[in-house]
Parts: C-alpha cells; structure tokens; sequence
C-alpha cells in the first residue's frame, strides 16, 4: 500500500492463533507429567541392584598387578613350565549399586529390557547387618581360599600329593553364629562326625543340615574341642546359603609353587578356571586346541566343580570377548537353558574331569558327545 503525506494507515487487528485441539493439550500434559514422573523416580530410593557382565580375564594370559604392571596371570616355580595357546578366560559379574547407593527406577527400569543384565533384591547381594566393606572382605577371602582348592585340585589331577586342613581366619560379626565359640586360628576337624576334607566340603556339609545345629570338633592350641553352632541364612557371592558366621581357608602343603595374581576380582567362582589354567601352564601342548574358551564354577581340592551365581551376565561376558566355547557348572544348567547368546555353545559340567573332557573335544573338533544343559 502506498502512503501519501497527512495519510495514516488503517488499524489491523492481529490473527488470533486458533486454540488447540483438546487432544494435543491432553498429550501436551501427559508428557509434562511423564517427565515429572521420570524425575521423581530418578531420586527415589529402590531395594534392588543390577547384575552385569564384568570383565574376563585369560587364566594362562596376563593381569595388570596392583602396581599396574602386566604379569602372568598364573606363576608357577619349582616345575617346568610349557607354552600355551589361546584362552582359558576366567568370567565375572558387576554389581550396580550397593546399600549407601541403589540405582534409581529409570536404571533399573533400562536394565529389564537389557537381556544380558538382572535386577535382584539388595538383600541377595548385600546380606542386611554386613557392610559393603565387610562384603568386599569376604569375598576377598573366598577369592583366596578358591585359588588354593584350584591349586589342589590342579596338583592332585598331575599326581601330586598334596596335605590340607581347614582354619578359621575371622568371624563375620560380633552377632555371628560362631561368635565366641570359634576362634581365629582354630582347626575344624569334624562337622557332625564326618571329617572335613577342605573348607568348600565343610560348607556343603552344613547346607545338607538344612539350618539344624551343626557339631563342630575343632582345635586350638593342641586342645580338641566338641560344639554345636545352629546356622542362619546369609549370601555369599549372591548366593542364599546356611552360615556360621566365618571365614575359613584351607592350608594346602603344596610340593611346588604357584602364585595366581589377580587384583579386584572376589568370589569362589573362578576356582574351575583356576586349575585348567594350572593344568595347562604344567603340561605340553595346548589344553584348549588354541581355542577360545571361557568358564566359571567352584572347585572343591578333590575337583567337584559348583554352581555359581550371575551365571547368565558371565555367559553375556564371554560372549562379548570373543569367547566361542564355555564350561558352566551342571548345577546352573536350569538357568542356562534358553538364555544362551548366539555364537556362543555351551558345556555342562560337573567335575574337573568333565572340564578336561569339554576341552579334549574342544581341541579335537569332536564336541558331539559332550554334555550340556539341554541334554540333561
């Protein structure tokens, strides 16, 4: 429009937006209260913590140390040693969150849509009346004791003769059931009337009685001594089981020397792996056929090999190292079956026996013939 002088243009009135539809307004809250929602449950307390893979580390391989320097993994002195080829990889499980902090509704909520992750009550894995660095302390020491029942088992399947006693190192707490009846230093010889073989056989022994009394003869200072310690149920490396409330350790008199460095990893679990690695490093040729496998269970001195908890996080954790063959412990096969990732096959096995069988095949190409979860 042109404006000549003494002219002034015509007053407009401004569009009006058109009013929104009441579906978008009713969507438009809906967000607004999904996002307050999701904030308010963000900083929500929960009772639950996440199972995820952890790393895996090759048992005849390196380890960086507690100085951060790489060694082997498994050191051996006062026999020969051989080369070996490929992998015997050792699994583990991450813990997400612990009693001082839980993960928030959203992680837990990401963590059930993710297969290779579990969400688990807290008190499966931190027992109520143990702290986290008392947790962390006794894992530390199954850690310690499954490397020397690994040891044993090793020698022993080689002809090696090898002694063992089980000791008492510390009480769990002042309320524990042992609490002043047991102390550091004593001897367990018997668990109702049967003698105990290594500390692995003295658990089992006291989980056959189902929570009833256990007569405990042990003992200290040259004095043999008979009592009665009624269990409670706790967790050991997110397992439920009956406890008396110590830590024990088996002292093996081992003709040889071998020292197995690892740093920040706890449980019994890598017990089974432990001695492949052992039998590996002491004998020629390569147990494994160069392949890469994985594995996990418990190993008692005399090469029974135990379940294991997170079983499913350890078979993920394999899976994405590489791994093509694992060896799970036969009393994890109802968990294994059906949450078996692609690419990876699986061997059930029960005794060290049954490992070395897995890893013949294995290194023969002849894996037909072996068992697994689905075949019973």
């Amino acid at each position: 429009m042109t404006l000549f002088e003494g002219t002034e243009p015509e007053a407009t009135e401004p569009a009006r937006r058109p009013p929104l539809p009441r579906r978008a307004v009713a969507g438009l809250w809906a967000a607004v209260v999904a996002i307050v929602v999701l904030v308010v449950l963000t900083f929500l307390p929960t009772a639950y913590v996440i199972q995820r893979p952890g790393p895996v580390y090759d048992t005849i391989g390196t380890a960086t140390s507690a100085d951060g320097e790489e060694v082997r993994l498994i050191e051996v002195s006062g026999a020969d040693t051989h080369e070996t080829a490929g992998t015997l990889e050792l699994t583990t499980v991450q813990v997400v969150g612990n009693r001082e902090r839980t993960p928030s509704w959203f992680e837990l909520a990401l963590a059930w849509l993710d297969s290779s992750r579990a969400v688990v009550p807290l008190e499966a894995v931190f027992p109520r009346g143990v702290t986290t660095e008392q947790r962390e302390q006794q894992n530390a020491t199954l850690m310690v004791d499954s490397q020397a029942e690994a040891t044993a088992a090793a020698l022993s399947e080689l002809g090696y003769d090898v002694g063992a006693s089980v000791e008492v190192t510390d009480l769990t707490g002042d309320d524990a059931p042992a609490a002043g009846i047991l102390e550091p230093g004593d001897r367990i010889l018997t668990a109702d009337g049967r003698a105990v073989r290594d500390a692995a056989h003295l658990r089992d022994l006291i989980q056959s009685g189902g929570g009833d009394p256990v007569e405990i003869m042990f003992e200290r200072d040259g004095e043999r001594r008979t009592v009665q310690i009624t269990p409670e149920q706790g967790s050991v490396a997110g397992e439920t089981m009956w406890l008396i409330g110590v830590t024990l350790t088996t002292a093996f008199d081992f003709p040889i020397d071998v020292t197995i460095q690892l740093d920040n990893v706890g449980g019994p679990s890598a017990g089974m792996m432990f001695a492949l690695g052992i039998i590996d490093v002491l004998t020629p040729g390569a147990l494994n056929g160069g392949e890469q496998v994985a594995g996990t269970g418990t190993i008692t001195a005399n090469g029974e090999v135990g379940a294991i908890g997170g079983i499913r996080q350890k078979l993920y954790g394999a899976r994405d190292a590489g791994a093509e063959w694992f060896l799970a412990p036969a009393g994890n096969c109802r968990e294994v079956v059906g949450h078996v990732p692609d690419g990876l096959s699986v061997f059930a096995v029960e005794t060290l026996d049954d490992a070395l069988a897995a890893l013949e095949g294995i290194s023969d190409g002849d894996t037909a013939g072996l068992p697994t979860c689905e075949t019973g």
